[in-house]
């Protein structure tokens, strides 16, 4: 998946265990909750607001990431480590798979 040409955001903190990259809608509350845990923990991550991108763009990421994971796109959308993919926001799933404790 080619995200060079689009407005992807780079967030750094102090932790760097795991790429993490997420696809949100900047309107979606849940997207947000997602994000602020996130910076709440430290992580350094990527993210894109799809709603914000050309439809056919957003058309073809959803796509390309439904082919991949074989699973229906929601938002917020996380591909953790190129691999592991979390959709939607359930926090204990999200520590769980970062490796955070509660």
């Amino acid at each position: 998946m080619n995200l060079e040409h689009l407005p992807v955001v780079h967030k750094d903190g102090p932790r760097n265990d795991h790429d993490i990259m997420i696809f949100a809608l900047s309107t979606c509350g849940f997207c947000k909750r997602a994000l602020a845990f996130l910076d709440n923990q430290g992580f350094s991550y990527r993210y894109l607001y799809v709603d914000l991108i050309p439809v056919e763009e957003k058309n073809k990421i959803k796509q390309e990431l439904k082919d991949r994971f074989k699973e229906n796109v929601a938002f917020p959308f996380a591909v953790i480590d190129g691999s592991i993919h979390l959709v939607g926001f359930i926090e204990a799933d999200w520590r769980l798979s970062l490796g955070v404790q509660p």
